[in-house]
């Protein structure tokens, strides 16, 4: 049995390149559409993103050159260790090895900073001056708050409110960045102020937060919009986690039998499991690949794949996704990164493709997790990481049962130190599991009546 802790790589070992995973797909993904059912062309999105991004992500080239200026910010960080959870195998009595991405090593402590920092580049070198956005949790936030700062672009990014009252010292790690963060609806934008008159005390969503950040885009000179996940191109910027991942991984002699990632709207899900899925697509491997959800919601398991916006006001073009409408508002969770109404169109489309799993998990399930996982190996997880945690344990239980040995991969895609409101309301009994009522799936799936449908496999 391999007894490594961890396995680092040099700088000089860490990958170049990102991979597409576009160009290995056994059927092409269904094009975003307009709500007449024509495709987007790149044009289309010009007034929102730059056209070197919009080339990205529209692109079917396998390996895309990551710029030496992204690798000397990237470098402040990467490459991340790869770790071997030993003392959470031990409480657990499995056979199982547990190994994890550790993505909290970066500055703002999450796997965000690799697209923060790479659409920042991309924007600066295209002329753009400013970048608006969104957050859930705050560490998208924060990651572009500091990509930004580095690169020397303004930003203002919309914070969902619920996430924005739980976690005030993420709004203080953007204003340290120099970025300006508002609760979200605000009163900054139309699409805020229309919420607000109709709903005042809404909790929020992203899907309202992404709504004023697009507004604020195509209103205000020099501005493009920048988003931390669910799009091509972002997944594409995340995929070194898996490339360095698997380079690690052949440095011990090992290959995981399972690969495991949180999934909101996608983003760290896809940068592990990528590179994994393409071995896996060639018929080399076969690990089990499985994308972790909240029960309150469930677009994975409970969502269908249909074309949908991305936002509540429908300004994004419609993407082929699995989806729990656009309209839909999620309980206020405290894993406020993983309150997304839609998965990335590449996530929805392996899924579809039965390439990867999707498992949803009730809150008080992770958090318990969550605190196993900080009593045996130190690290406080982030409330969204604590949803990959509970899958891996539930793997490594699986394995003990079975009396099978098991290597199992997971990405711990940020830390908790800012989240620890929730822990504290995990602790004074305050959280209650939530699964999302039928007839509330229902009434947010009407908002896709009318809609273009995806044709079939």
């Amino acid at each position: 049995m391999s007894e490594h802790i961890k396995v680092f790589l040099s700088e000089d070992e860490m990958p170049r390149q990102w991979y597409n995973i576009q160009a290995d797909l056994p059927h092409p993904m269904p094009p975003p559409v307009t709500p007449d059912g024509k495709p987007v062309t790149p044009d289309m999105l010009a007034p929102v993103f730059p056209m070197n991004l919009i080339e990205q992500e529209v692109s079917t080239q396998r390996w895309i050159d990551i710029p030496d200026e992204v690798l000397q910010v990237l470098w402040l960080w990467r490459p991340s260790p790869l770790c071997r959870a030993r003392r959470l195998e031990q409480a657990l009595g499995t056979p199982a090895r547990i190994y994890y991405k550790n993505e909290g090593v970066s500055a703002p402590g999450s796997h965000k900073p690799n697209t923060a920092v790479a659409q920042a580049y991309y924007n600066k070198a295209f002329g753009i001056k400013r970048l608006s956005t969104e957050t859930g949790a705050g560490q998208w936030g924060s990651a572009l708050a500091m990509g930004c700062k580095l690169m020397g672009l303004e930003c203002k990014v919309y914070m969902v409110r619920i996430s924005f009252d739980q976690k005030p010292f993420r709004k203080i790690m953007m204003q340290t960045w120099g970025a300006q963060c508002v609760a979200s609806p605000s009163r900054d934008t139309q699409a805020g102020r229309a919420i607000l008159e109709k709903t005042p005390d809404t909790p929020g969503s992203l899907a309202i937060a992404i709504s004023e950040a697009i507004e604020d885009a195509v209103t205000s000179k020099g501005t493009r919009y920048a988003l931390g996940s669910v799009l091509n191109h972002v997944l594409l910027h995340q995929t070194i986690i898996g490339l360095e991942a698997k380079k690690q991984f052949a440095k011990i002699g090992l290959y995981p039998d399972v690969v495991i990632g949180c999934a909101g709207g996608g983003s760290n899900f896809a940068g592990m499991s990528f590179p994994f899925l393409a071995d896996k697509i060639a018929g080399k491997t076969n690990p089990r690949v499985i994308a972790v959800e909240p029960a309150a919601c469930p677009k994975m398991t409970r969502g269908p794949f249909v074309y949908d916006s991305g936002d509540v006001a429908m300004m994004t073009p419609l993407l082929p996704m699995h989806s729990l409408g656009h309209a839909f508002v999620p309980a206020p969770i405290h894993a406020g990164g993983l309150r997304y109404h839609g998965m990335a169109p590449l996530v929805s489309h392996v899924l579809r493709e039965g390439l990867i799993e999707a498992k949803a998990v009730q809150q008080l399930e992770c958090y318990k997790a969550a605190v196993l996982w900080a009593q045996t190996e130190g690290f406080i997880p982030a409330p969204e990481t604590s949803h990959a945690i509970a899958v891996a344990i539930q793997e490594a239980q699986r394995a003990k049962e079975e009396g099978k040995e098991r290597v199992i991969a997971m990405n711990w895609s940020g830390h908790g130190l800012m989240d620890l409101s929730g822990y504290q309301s995990y602790f004074d009994g305050k959280l209650t599991d939530y699964s999302l009522p039928q007839n509330e799936l229902e009434a947010s799936l009407k908002s896709l009546e009318g809609l273009p449908k995806p044709p079939p496999l």
